[in-house]
């Protein structure tokens, strides 16, 4: 139990359903579904388009999806894929002819097609119970009246101004400005595009006057994409990747997604005696910085479309995460093994929800970097994301750039299983971080007894390609001490990512919610 005598946040109870995400208004409209007739489906919807006008520069219905589902009544996991892929036309042959090695996100080419909308479609179409339209009613009065703009929405705004360009910067800039904490933000224009969905699905969007709009901004920026591109763009259904954490099942969304990678982290820190350390020392960040830099690596070599990837299962075996353990100096730090993609970043949301009937949803969405790509469709000022960026350009790779191809994602929904049940479903965001957040977070309450809330809070680090990211609530001792074991700390102004989580307490029947203090969200039950 945390100290009730500091500033904090103690995890919040509730005996029929739950919702945790990262914008209070969200949480409470979803929890209005379901009090409403909605299921956890339902609800998962409503919550995460609503995150699009409270935290636009984190996602919108330009990006993509992920979900993990399991029904009431049932422990099976059903994971969604809402990535969208790259366009038919692209080549990156044309690319490297163009002396480009690298999708920057600025580039034309790193716009995929937005697979958030099919995705959200065929969760309700499968899952739902009260249908798409009820789904995004109470959403579409808040994208037309508009949403006062929170503090942590208004701090990730300010440095992005020169980043929106075209029909983006009248959508998403206010008098050429960025928005501030308490102006009141809207989205009217895709109030309309919402009404279209919910009257008429995944057509309302990929096909008719949305579609046109899409088409025609990007292809007027260079792009390939066309209207058959958008018209083929469907969501699929896959089974989840799973791996054990001291006797947990840590369940993750299969490729394109990096789950894997999370469990690979998780089983090569299974091979120490984690618990006794300090949670917050040198000595267990340091473990986790080095498995972090294996685990990675071993990802950046094999997670790719589904399609193309082959050797997941090898990141899967014990034996794997067994070898690369031994790799590590409990002493020393090694030099930077994984080349990462990106940095961290604070660009994505997500939204988990457990309802009365024992449905578990998490979902997780995103629009890649701060506002995408910067460019907006011109008519309804749809941003466009960037996960192309994803993509690698060496021949041969699995994840190399091509059409029709999902790219690498490091958005990730999680669940864990115990005794044959699900028993929590949770995300950690913050783009690279992710998979080493999940390992975390998992290792803070099975490893330190830390409830779910006090897992969240607990100090991160990461390693990125510059030095190690730290979070300014590090102790001085404990950053000397890990600058004197070989890594590099930089404190950067953002935190570290941000976290969601419901436990499933069966022999209580009842549900345990944490929300990350870094973000401005909460958890709320009935």
């Amino acid at each position: 139990m945390r100290n009730l005598h500091l500033p904090g946040r103690s995890p919040v109870f509730a005996s029929n359903a739950m919702v945790a995400t990262s914008h209070p208004l969200a949480a409470s409209e979803a929890l209005d579904v379901l009090r409403s007739g909605g299921n956890a489906a339902d609800a998962a919807i409503a919550g995460a388009v609503l995150l699009g006008v409270c935290e636009p520069q984190m996602c919108g219905i330009g990006g993509d999806c992920f979900a993990l589902v399991k029904p009431a009544g049932s422990n099976e996991v059903h994971a969604l894929n809402g990535s969208g892929a790259a366009p038919a036309g692209f080549s990156a042959d044309s690319l490297r002819a163009n002396n480009i090695s690298k999708i920057e996100p600025g580039n034309i080419a790193s716009v995929t097609l937005p697979g958030a909308i099919a995705g959200f479609c065929e969760l309700s179409e499968k899952f739902g119970k009260v249908g798409i339209d009820r789904a995004l009613a109470p959403t579409i009065a808040h994208f037309e009246r508009g949403v006062p703009v929170a503090p942590r929405v208004a701090q990730d705004w300010q440095p992005v101004d020169e980043h929106l360009r075209g029909a983006a910067r009248s959508q998403y800039l206010k008098k050429d400005r960025p928005y501030e904490i308490g102006d009141v933000f809207a989205l009217p224009e895709q109030a309309d595009v919402l009404r279209r969905i919910a009257k008429d699905g995944h057509a309302g969007f990929y096909t008719g006057v949305v579609a046109d709009d899409m088409v025609a901004t990007l292809q007027k920026n260079g792009g390939t994409h066309t209207h058959e591109d958008f018209a083929n763009t469907r969501a699929t259904w896959d089974s989840p990747v799973s791996g054990q954490y001291r006797g947990t099942d840590l369940v993750e969304h299969p490729p394109n997604g990096q789950g894997a990678t999370a469990i690979l982290l998780a089983q090569i820190l299974a091979e120490f005696d984690i618990g006794g350390l300090d949670p917050n020392g040198a000595e267990r960040l340091h473990l986790e910085i080095e498995a972090t830099k294996l685990a990675y690596d071993a990802r950046n070599r094999i997670i790719a479309d589904p399609d193309y990837t082959t050797r997941v299962q090898h990141m899967l075996d014990p034996e794997t995460a067994k070898k690369l353990a031994g790799l590590i100096d409990l002493k020393r730090a090694m030099g930077p093994v994984a080349q990462l993609s990106e940095s961290v970043h604070k660009d994505t949301v997500l939204i988990t929800v457990v309802d009365r009937d024992g449905m578990a949803v998490s979902l997780i969405y995103s629009i890649f970097a701060t506002f995408g790509s910067g460019l907006s469709s011109d008519k309804f000022g749809i941003l466009f994301h960037n996960r192309g960026s994803g993509f690698n350009l060496i021949p041969g790779h699995p994840n190399e750039a091509g059409p029709n191809k999902r790219p690498m994602h490091t958005i990730i929904p999680a669940m864990t299983r115990n005794n044959g049940a699900i028993d929590m479903t949770f995300g950690v965001m913050g783009g690279q971080y992710q998979a080493t957040g999940h390992a975390h977070m998992l290792s803070n309450m099975i490893d330190f007894g830390m409830d779910v809330q006090s897992a969240i809070d607990a100090p991160r680090v990461f390693p990125e390609t510059y030095g190690l990211r730290i979070e300014d609530n590090l102790e001085a001792s404990v950053v000397a001490k890990l600058a004197e074991l070989g890594h590099e700390p930089t404190l950067r102004q953002e935190p570290i990512g941000g976290a969601q989580a419901i436990q499933i307490d069966h022999a209580r029947g009842i549900l345990i919610g944490g929300s990350d203090p870094r973000k401005d969200g909460l958890a709320i039950g009935y």
